[in-house]
């Protein structure tokens, strides 16, 4: 098959480039001063939350990618809040996918072992008889083994629930859109 180059959209792959440095940038500060003044407990429910957050982004990626527009169609007409939004989503699901799944997704993995390093690097600072090659193993193997797994369930309910998670999604960015959007008297 034949790329059609003036098909390409180089804007967007600069905006996402840029995007996902600014993301990435701002998440990896965050996190790594966050870890930084708490304690192991926290810093295994943040790497959760990580992982968690990868997951779903990946779940709502794959939806968005694989739904219909015509049930979408028939519920913009009849006025249901958020469809409107989710055939935005759908209408754009390139650019969706990419941002859920590529942006937010590989952010989640690459800070997720940055977390690892700092909970390996506090954990060899309680105790240093404690063999952290072993510990790195077992924490990365664990994450990832976590990531993949639960992206892989993920991706069997978006594919199959793909209009049910849409419209949620649709529903939450309609629910935002009204709270921040100032109207004019």
């Amino acid at each position: 098959m034949k790329i059609d180059i003036n098909r390409i959209r180089y804007k967007w792959i600069i905006h996402v480039t840029f995007i996902t440095f600014i993301f990435s940038f701002l998440l990896n500060s965050v996190s790594e001063s966050l870890l930084g003044n708490m304690g192991l407990a926290f810093g295994f429910l943040l790497l959760l939350v990580i992982v968690l957050t990868g997951i779903i982004f990946d779940i709502i990626g794959i939806a968005v990618a694989s739904a219909s527009r015509k049930p979408f169609n028939s519920m913009a007409s009849r006025k249901i809040k958020g469809a409107k939004e989710a055939l935005e989503l759908i209408n754009h699901a390139g650019p969706v996918s990419n941002f859920c799944n590529d942006v937010i997704g590989d952010i989640a993995g690459i800070i997720s072992g940055s977390t690892i390093a700092v909970l390996i690097l506090k954990i060899a600072s309680f105790n240093t008889l404690f063999n952290t090659s072993i510990l790195s193993v077992v924490l990365i193997s664990s994450t990832a083994s976590l990531t993949v797994g639960g992206k892989a369930f993920g991706k069997e309910i978006a594919i199959y629930q793909s209009k049910e998670i849409v419209l949620k999604v649709g529903r939450i960015i309609c629910f935002f859109n009204e709270k921040l959007t100032f109207k004019r008297k």
